[in-house]
């Protein structure tokens, strides 16, 4: 099969940074469903295991978000058919969607949204978990509850961030203020349904006192966290709640102390990396959402499409995903 891989940590303007290579199809154990993979996003956690994960030589194939047909399954599947359409997001031990063929665990795939192409589904199923599972599971907003509190999205105009507004608006009553830095960001973070938008290259707690809010009930914070670490302790309301998903550098977490507030992590990979019992829950959230998508309630947050699956264009959409510019989700589609 055609794949894109790579072999040592390199900078993404190296040459070899990521190759085009023909490796061996893959075959299905007894959980596992085979993907043809139709198109793929890319994500963060993409260019920092290119960075940071040297595979010695070895070819290691990323990608953490996937839409495809299921073109065989494991003797234990039960759920999904061949000729299936399906999304999601992988797992970060086992070889990823830039490929023509992924072996992944049928119990963190949900169907595709019939409403959406290949590559609009791609965009989403990573940053989706990411964000209902911070919000729902970590954070303990509840579905439909939220009324009258606060919520801090840092990031907004992020793939995460751009699916947590969402999420927040449709599915609790929560009032949300996003982060943007930039016009674009900014008018993006509105339609996808933030109340309101502040700067966080600025004072953000001064901020918010402009809006009427000195504290928020829940801080969502994407990226930096190390660097908004001391306007998150601020603004985070006494008895509230803090969720990160980045890998800052150290914080001392004894600042949300004085305030009684809680300090939660999200990894999307954690349920399939650790196989827990509650594993098939990735499965179930994806189906929901899926169904919100068809329902014309979720929209799907691809921005921009970078063509055929190719280490070239693979290393075009790492560029842009480490300027931190990026708005939405980059997708590629096809081979």
């Amino acid at each position: 099969m055609q794949a894109v891989a790579y072999r040592h940590c390199r900078p993404i303007s190296a040459d070899d940074a990521l190759l085009d290579l023909d490796l061996p199809d893959p075959v299905p154990r007894r959980t596992d469903l085979l993907v043809e993979v139709k198109a793929v996003a890319v994500n963060p956690v993409d260019a920092k295991l290119r960075c940071k994960a040297d595979p010695v030589g070895e070819p290691r194939v990323l990608g953490f978000d996937a839409a495809g047909i299921v073109r065989a399954i494991g003797a234990g599947v039960a759920r999904f058919g061949i000729g299936d359409e399906v999304w999601y997001a992988g797992a970060i031990n086992r070889p990823g969607s830039n490929a023509e063929l992924q072996r992944v665990d049928a119990r963190i795939v949900g169907r595709k949204p019939r409403r959406l192409s290949w590559a609009e589904a791609a965009a989403m199923p990573l940053t989706a978990i990411t964000a209902w599972e911070m919000l729902f599971d970590r954070l303990g907003v509840p579905r439909g509850g939220g009324a009258g509190k606060m919520l801090l999205v840092i990031g907004g105009a992020g793939g995460v961030g751009s699916m947590a507004i969402q999420l927040a608006r449709h599915l609790t009553g929560l009032h949300i203020i996003a982060t943007a830095s930039r016009d674009e960001t900014r008018k993006w973070c509105l339609a996808l349904g933030a109340h309101e938008v502040i700067d966080h290259t600025g004072n953000m707690p001064a901020q918010l006192a402009a809006l009427g809010q000195k504290y928020v009930d829940y801080v969502f914070g994407t990226n930096a966290s190390d660097r908004h670490w001391p306007a998150i302790v601020r603004a985070v309301r006494p008895q509230g709640r803090v969720g990160l998903i980045d890998d800052p550098a150290p914080i001392d977490v004894r600042d949300l102390k004085e305030k009684s507030a809680s300090l939660h992590w999200e990894a999307m990979f954690t349920r399939g990396l650790y196989e827990t019992d509650d594993m098939i829950e990735q499965s179930k959230l994806l189906n929901a959402v899926a169904n919100l998508v068809d329902q014309g309630t979720l929209r799907t947050t691809m921005t921009e499409n970078f063509g055929r699956i190719t280490a070239a264009n693979l290393m075009r959409a790492h560029a842009l995903i480490e300027s931190g510019r990026a708005r939405g989700k980059v997708v590629l589609e096809g081979f």
